[in-house]
């Protein structure tokens, strides 16, 4: 356990930031979970709907931290073929 106070402020804020950063990682799930059942569901036209969402929240997370440059635009990458190969 800390004993001075200023890791004892150190664990809440890790705690509160531990708390933002999975809400973040977690929209980014669901927004690219739903994107890729609807592709599975043959369902373009809603997928191409839910895309900005999708890039929205890896944004999102991108610009706090949560995931890095690189696994962002991968992701944003691999979603966009994703639609684009179900409509061929």
């Amino acid at each position: 356990m800390a004993i001075t106070s200023s890791a004892k402020k150190a664990i809440r804020s890790s705690a509160k930031k531990h708390v933002y950063n999975l809400r973040r990682k977690s929209a980014v799930y669901g927004a690219t979970k739903s994107l890729t059942q609807a592709v599975a569901a043959k369902d373009v036209k809603k997928a191409e709907s839910l895309l900005p969402a999708a890039y929205a929240a890896i944004d999102k997370a991108r610009k706090t931290g949560v995931i890095k440059a690189n696994t962002a635009s991968r992701k944003k990458s691999r979603l966009a073929g994703l639609i684009k190969r179900s409509k061929a």
